[in-house]
């Protein structure tokens, strides 16, 4: 399966459904992006991110849009927000394997682990 992603607004107990997610390429300081999406119903992209073809070794983000999302919810947010964007730097060692990276997200905190 390659490389997926999925968010859960713990705040509402629900998928984080329309967030912004980009992932790039690193390398050191350096940062390419690859592709920008929106995650859809289920807080999840409608296709891998990378399939088990396009996978690579390397290290990676994925940088999630939280301001944004809760914001387009209605949540009052402090000026400056204490989340804006949250990125999370990755390494893909085995490209045979799939990795999952799912963030769990509020307002105030956050969480993630490698998934199945």
């Amino acid at each position: 399966m390659g490389l997926s992603t999925h968010v859960l607004d713990t705040m509402n107990g629900c998928p984080a459904a329309g967030m912004e997610v980009a992932l790039y390429a690193t390398d050191g300081d350096n940062a390419t992006l690859i592709k920008r999406l929106l995650l859809n119903h289920d807080g999840r992209t409608d296709a891998p991110l990378f399939d088990n073809a396009s996978l690579r070794t390397g290290t990676y983000r994925l940088r999630f849009d939280v301001a944004g999302y809760f914001k387009a919810r209605g949540v009052q947010l402090p000026e400056p927000n204490f989340l804006n964007q949250v990125s999370l730097d990755f390494g893909i060692a085995h490209a045979d394997q799939h990795y999952h990276v799912p963030l769990l997200v509020s307002p105030w905190s956050y969480s993630t682990y490698r998934g199945s």
